[in-house]
């Protein structure tokens, strides 16, 4: 589908990428396709104890003297689809197509984060006339979700001096720091009782939000289906009695949830309070983010009967406990302006079969902010959950704006771009650089890319010809820096 787009070879190799099942922790097949790459092209090829794995190019001729380069991305992919797409990521390749100056996906995340560097790297390894100095391949595994393959990198295995990380989301930015990141979680179990007599059961489905990256987005206001959820419960709850089976919200820790349901059961005497209460609460949900999520419907259907449900207590308690939450933008940096400093997202929530979890990511590149709010979110959790977890912990990204390879590369931008400077800044997403630099302190490392919209949501979409920028970007890059 790509024979007509440049640069051909790139689009090719994606295409060839998002036909093997990529999730984060479920890399076998990805890993197994990049390895066999590299050795059809005689290259040599390690994979460590995890799964990361290095390929290694020589220079072209005429460049063997010049520093070797390290160009990283991560083989894992975002698996998100909408409710309504039916599509196996276990079995089937992300289904493609081209919509003007995009490329997107039929109801499910593209893999253009970080596919495309992929993709690219491929392209350089399997080049005969491409220039470069001594390249060495890194494809990390499980970025998504805690960054498990480049905590887990060595070191001694790479000698390049320069690193580039090829996932910046804007072409017109070079990334030289990131947030930090940890994983706040909760479980217990609960009491399940009989769904009372002379009852009614309903699903409540809100869907429809515009979602997206967790890091990148979350200073867009966008609704979180999970909180919105707990805010209908709430209010059907100051009206009337409910009684709670189950709720069903978000489905990964790096994505701002776009879709929540829960089965309730009320009185039969409540039932056109209750579809009075939904069609209020849409109106003023829809009139609240009219600009950030122009797409919320909250449905309500009556269901079979459910047959269990939580106890009021448990139910008001829960309420209370997700109500308290923190979620979006906790501080802002101090000294970049516009720049998230610490946000959460409060990214799962499942209750039902008498168990409950809560997932959240609480994101900072003031490391002694992010764990005060992981442990602000402990303490809420400490009201009703008796279990309670961090994991996934990486540390951030500290900027050095005044590195050789950072000058370089705003000088090369602005050769190619009629001396206009590209934005150079750190980002609020987690990147690995800031955990690959742990092992590798000498090592200079930058990132760009190209421009890539909704990553981590059923909208991400890439730009043609932006991608066609970075590829001519990225390939000066190679020729000449020293």
């Amino acid at each position: 589908m790509f024979s007509n787009i440049q640069p051909n070879a790139v689009w090719q190799n994606f295409e060839a990428l998002n036909a093997i099942p990529r999730a984060s922790k479920k890399e076998q097949q990805v890993i197994a396709f990049i390895k066999q790459f590299g050795a059809n092209l005689n290259l040599y090829v390690y994979q460590d104890e995890v799964g990361n794995v290095i390929i290694k190019k020589p220079a072209t001729v005429g460049l063997e003297n010049r520093p070797a380069i390290c160009l990283q991305s991560h083989l894992d992919m975002v698996h998100q689809k909408n409710n309504d797409t039916v599509f196996n990521f276990a079995t089937e390749g992300i289904k493609m197509y081209i919509d003007g100056d995009w490329v997107k996906a039929q109801g499910t995340t593209l893999g253009a984060d970080n596919g495309l560097g992929v993709a690219s790297i491929m392209t350089i390894l399997a080049s005969t006339n491409i220039a470069h100095p001594a390249i060495e391949a890194l494809f990390t595994i499980d970025e998504e979700t805690g960054m498990t393959g480049a905590l887990a990198l060595k070191g001694g295995l790479l000698n390049a001096k320069y690193m580039l990380n090829l996932d910046t989301e804007d072409d017109n930015e070079l990334t030289i720091g990131c947030a930090g990141g940890i994983d706040v979680t909760a479980v217990n179990a609960y009491v399940e009782y009989n769904t009372p007599p002379n009852t009614t059961s309903f699903l409540l489905n809100i869907k429809g939000l515009t979602g997206g990256h967790s890091g990148i987005d979350i200073h867009k206001g966008r609704a979180n289906a999970n909180k919105l959820m707990n805010r209908l419960l709430q209010n059907l709850r100051y009206s009337f009695t409910i009684h709670l089976s189950s709720i069903d919200g978000g489905s990964l820790r790096n994505a701002i949830p776009r879709e929540s349901k829960a089965t309730i059961a009320i009185e039969n005497i409540n039932i056109k309070n209750l579809e009075t209460e939904v069609a209020a609460f849409e109106a003023k949900i829809k009139k609240e983010f009219q600009n950030t999520d122009p797409n919320i419907t909250i449905t309500l259907q009556q269901i079979e009967q459910v047959k269990t449900v939580c106890s009021q207590k448990f139910l008001d308690d829960f309420l209370f406990m997700v109500y308290e939450l923190p979620d979006g933008v906790y501080t802002m940096d101090p000294n970049i302006e516009g720049l998230v400093q610490t946000s959460n997202n409060v990214a799962r929530i499942f209750l039902g079969n008498n168990n409950y979890s809560i997932q959240c990511l609480t994101r900072s590149s003031v490391n002694e902010e992010k764990m005060e709010l992981a442990k602000k979110i402990e303490t809420i959790f400490r009201y009703l959950t008796y279990h309670h977890s961090f994991g996934g912990n990486y540390p951030g990204w500290a900027p050095n704006p005044n590195s050789h390879l950072v000058r370089f590369m705003v000088a090369k931008y602005k050769a190619l771009h009629n001396n206009q400077a590209p934005l150079v800044n750190a980002c609020h997403a987690g990147l690995e650089c800031g955990i690959l630099g742990t092992n590798y302190p000498q090592m200079q490392i930058i990132s760009f890319g190209p421009t890539i919209h909704g990553a981590h949501s059923p909208d991400e979409k890439v730009s043609i010809t932006s991608v066609q920028k970075f590829w001519n970007y990225l390939l000066e890059v190679l020729k000449n820096l020293e």
